[in-house]
């Protein structure tokens, strides 16, 4: 997990995965250093990432006030639990379908909870977060949100995209990529992670960019991609394409055998 500064007040805490014949797929959450410190989700639910003591390189995990969930996948839950004890004063920030999902798996503790739909702000003491339902998600409890002070716009899963190395998904920014590698990419996760792009109305789904243009954030910080800088206006003409761009077919069973074929018995792949 790579660790670095956006900006004067957030911090990427990165991680990845790769995924093969897609790339590297970035996962990333944040800490908001705000009057009363935010996080922005908790890692991956691997059994090897140890979230609250990567957390604890940026902020005190006790001083955290809020955890906000911007959905209950499980690449966005890995740490909640070992937070919420070590930040005993953290309420964590969803919606009622949102804990509602938490429930199937682990509850979360109801007083533990702070309810915020889109449309609605909270303030976290020196600043105001205004929430919003990115145009695109794969969980209907998505919620990012915009940070007035700073500009950066939280944009849970939308404008994710692969990269082509682990360092680049966590080291690196959106703008290493040329453009037309990073519409790809983002092309290509949106109908990844949100097929049903391919059956709304085209012209009702480009509507909702009516939000994000409004904001005009100058930092983009998605979940699934480096940090975004400059970039809004470019990245938001991309994903107007996704209703277009062509479906996402996964492999097959001889896809699974041929990849498994790869493969040596303990895992790595055949030496070449």
């Amino acid at each position: 997990m790579d660790t670095h500064k956006v900006g004067s007040d957030t911090t990427v805490l990165a991680d990845s995965l790769e995924v093969p014949g897609i790339g590297h797929i970035p996962v990333n959450a944040y800490v908001l250093t705000a009057r009363e410190p935010v996080v922005v989700d908790t890692g991956l639910s691997l059994a090897d990432r140890d979230f609250v003591n990567a957390l604890g390189s940026v902020v005190d995990p006790a001083d955290v006030r809020w955890i906000w969930l911007t959905h209950p996948d499980r690449d966005h839950t890995g740490g909640i639990f070992d937070l919420l004890v070590a930040a005993p004063r953290a309420k964590v920030v969803t919606t009622f379908i949102g804990a509602g999902i938490m429930t199937t798996e682990r509850p979360l503790p109801m007083d533990r909870v702070h309810f915020l739909n889109p449309g609605q702000s909270m303030d976290v003491g020196d600043r105001v977060l205004d929430a919003f339902r990115p145009p695109l998600f794969d969980n209907p409890a998505t919620v990012g949100f915009y940070d007035e002070k700073t500009r950066i716009c939280f944009s849970s899963d939308c404008f994710g995209g692969p990269m082509p190395s682990a360092e680049i998904a966590e080291s690196g920014h959106a703008n290493d990529l040329k453009p037309e590698e990073l519409r790809r990419s983002q092309l290509l996760w949106a109908t990844v992670d949100s097929p049903w792009v391919h059956v709304v109305d085209p012209e009702k789904y480009r509507a909702t960019m009516t939000t994000l243009q409004g904001m005009n954030p100058e930092i983009v910080l998605s979940t699934h991609l480096p940090p975004a800088v400059r970039m809004t206006r470019r990245m938001i003409e991309t994903i107007t394409m996704a209703p277009d761009a062509d479906p996402f077919v996964g492999p097959d069973q001889a896809g699974l055998e041929q990849m498994l074929a790869s493969f040596e018995p303990g895992g790595l792949p055949a030496a070449t």
